[in-house]
């Protein structure tokens, strides 16, 4: 309501100001020679000079002449603005703690200041401005191999919807389902050239989708690794735009006062789905250390109890990793995770001598600078770490570069939901 009062306002005061296209001789000119009175730098709503001292002139570009010299800001200044942004931002400051109602006060504050300074601000004019969404044009797709139709799914269904059209690359080990759908959709009526489908590797197809001048926008889900270079060939191209969804290290915690058989079968799901290959997975268990030995000891049990075999057989729980690469890199950080102390449970080897199939793996003891706690494993290898309180665990559950999800197991709402603000993550469970 406030916005639509704000919007009617605007216009009434626009309204006001014409007459039959002209404005009316009673409103104040604008300021031709305003007085400066700020050049310096705003840092924590204060005007401050740089530190360094420096200034740099502003210039009038209608008469060439120095209007005043300005704070000339550099590294050292935007770190005292960052620190003081990064203050403000923190959970439990006043911002963060502020009504949304009282922050639309503080920009309505800022309509009548606007307001009051339209003269020295700006000049009133005849335009006619309006927002029309319209497709963004031909989107480049690059999807990954854990959820072949589901990635594929998330990508194709919202473009085809708004009118775009799709150049889509899928993940070598997983073209099939992807070219399947294609067929369906040409059988559903779509149109020629709508919907293109190139089974390819990341380097040669993946590399020129991203690097095409006329595909307006790549959007990647996969490693962080290849996802910090798609940015880089987007922008060496036309500057397309690019969305990312990457990898993840994802804290999944568990207080004392928690159910402890659910909590383990959450964790042991939010682990060993999918032969732990999901992003998303809750691949770092905090356990509190009130059950810790309690939690370590059933968990290990829970993965005693995994089958793993052919996954068209529904007697089993577990299928096989999705090539030798990927298995490959799974055992390496199983044997990380044995030479640098964390305590090996049940598992940590290959299962059988056919296929890419891994042993439900269980380490406890592991410490936040194990490779296995960094890394994003992508297999079926629980870690379990212990803490202490509630601050210890926050500052360590964001000792991470991912920042994609997390899990809190408590019969305590106000605990879930105290985690669940502090925790830096795009998902909580």
């Amino acid at each position: 309501m406030a916005f639509l009062q704000r919007s009617f306002r605007f216009r009434g005061l626009y309204n006001a100001l014409k007459v039959n296209g002209a404005c009316m001789s009673s409103v104040p000119a604008p300021v031709t020679q305003p007085n400066i009175q700020y050049d310096q730098i705003f840092i924590n709503n204060e005007f401050v000079d740089a530190v360094s001292g420096k200034r740099f002139p502003t210039i009038n570009p209608s008469t060439g002449e120095k209007i005043c010299d300005v704070a000339e800001g550099d590294k050292a200044d935007v770190d005292k603005a960052v620190k003081a942004a990064r203050a403000a931002f923190k959970l439990g400051s006043p911002w963060r703690r502020m009504d949304a109602s009282e922050r639309g006060n503080i920009l309505n504050k800022l309509c009548d200041l606007i307001e009051r300074d339209r003269c020295y601000l700006a000049v009133n004019g005849d335009y006619f401005t309006y927002t029309r969404h319209e497709p963004v044009g031909v989107c480049g797709q690059i999807i990954p191999w854990n959820f072949p139709l589901l990635m594929q799914a998330w990508k194709l269904g919202p473009a085809i919807a708004m009118g775009n059209t799709i150049v889509m690359k899928t993940a070598e080990q997983t073209p099939l389902t992807a070219l399947y759908i294609a067929q369906l959709l040409k059988e559903a009526g779509l149109p020629p050239g709508v919907l293109n489908i190139i089974p390819g590797y990341g380097p040669t197809a993946g590399a020129a989708i991203a690097e095409h001048m006329d595909v307006d926008k790549v959007a990647f889900t996969g490693s962080t690794e290849i996802g910090q270079l798609i940015p880089v060939m987007a922008a060496k191209s036309n500057l397309k735009r690019v969305t990312l969804e990457l990898g993840g290290k994802s804290p999944n915690i568990v207080l004392a006062d928690a159910d402890i058989d659910q909590a383990i079968e959450n964790s042991h799901f939010g682990l060993f789905f999918n032969q732990g290959q999901c992003c998303t997975a809750g691949s770092r268990i905090f356990v509190e250390e009130k059950i810790y030995d309690e939690f370590v000891e059933k968990s290990t049990e829970r993965a005693k109890k995994r089958t793993v075999g052919n996954p068209f057989d529904s007697s089993n729980d577990q299928g096989p990793q999705v090539d030798e690469e990927q298995m490959g890199k799974i055992l390496a950080l199983i044997e990380s995770g044995k030479k640098q102390g964390a305590k090996l449970t049940v598992g940590g080897s290959r299962s059988g001598d056919k296929g890419y199939f891994i042993q439900p793996t269980v380490f406890a003891d592991v410490k936040d600078d194990m490779d296995i706690a960094k890394i994003e494993i992508f297999g079926p290898v629980m870690q379990i770490l212990k803490f202490k309180n509630m601050e210890e665990l926050i500052e360590r559950s964001h000792n991470t570069i991912y920042g994609l999800a997390a899990a809190v197991n408590t019969r305590d709402l106000d605990k879930a939901i105290f985690l669940a603000n502090s925790l830096r993550a795009g998902t909580v469970w």
